[in-house]
C-alpha cells in the first residue's frame, strides 16, 4: 500500500460517508437505539470528526488517549461541515506521512499503559479506514430504524436501487 493508494481509497469512501451523513435528520440527533448506544448525533459526529484526528496521530511516533470525544452536534449541516473540513485535513496529513512513514512504528497509550504498537500504515488501515467503515455501517442501521431511506454504499440499497 502506498500513501497515494490510501488517499484515493479514503477520498472515494469519504464521498460515500458524506452521502450517509447527509441523511441524518437534525430533528433526531438525540435519538439512540439503546441506552448503551451512541445517539445518532454523537455517532454521526464521531464519523465526521474522527478521520482528521486519527490521521494526525501518525504524524508523531506515539499518542496518549485521554478519553476525549467530539461534542454533540446541533445540526446535520454542522456534521457535514466538520466532515468536509476533515477530508482536507486527512489528505494533507497523508501527504505529510508519505510512503516512508508507513513502515515506521507508532505506539498508543492510556493511563500510563501501552495499548498497541504497530506500523503507521497498519494504524491508518485499521483505525482511519476500517474503524470509520464500521461506524458508517452502524449509522445505516440507525437510519433504517428511523425509517429514513438508506443511500447506496457499496451498491444499491433497498431504498435506492436502479433495478426496482
Amino acid at each position: 500500500m502506498t500513501i497515494e493508494e490510501l488517499a484515493q481509497e479514503f477520498e472515494q469512501e469519504a464521498a460515500t460517508t458524506r452521502r450517509v451523513l447527509a441523511r441524518v435528520p437534525s430533528d433526531k440527533l438525540g435519538w439512540g437505539p439503546h441506552q448503551k448506544s451512541m445517539t445518532v448525533g454523537r455517532l454521526a459526529m464521531h464519523i465526521a470528526s474522527a478521520p482528521a484526528a486519527i490521521s494526525s496521530w501518525p504524524l508523531e511516533d506515539s499518542f496518549t488517549f485521554k478519553g476525549d470525544h467530539a461534542p454533540d452536534p446541533t445540526s446535520t449541516d454542522e456534521i457535514l461541515a466538520i466532515h468536509d473540513k476533515g477530508v482536507e485535513t486527512v489528505k494533507a496529513n497523508l501527504r505529510t506521512i508519505g510512503d516512508a512513514g508507513l513502515g515506521r512504528m507508532w505506539t498508543a497509550s492510556a493511563r500510563g499503559q501501552t495499548l498497541m504498537t504497530l506500523p503507521k500504515g497498519a494504524l491508518l488501515r485499521s483505525l482511519l479506514m476500517n474503524h470509520i467503515y464500521h461506524h458508517r455501517g452502524q449509522l445505516t442501521v440507525y437510519l433504517r430504524l428511523l425509517n429514513i431511506p438508506v443511500p447506496p454504499v457499496y451498491g444499491p440499497s433497498a431504498d435506492e436501487s436502479p433495478f426496482g
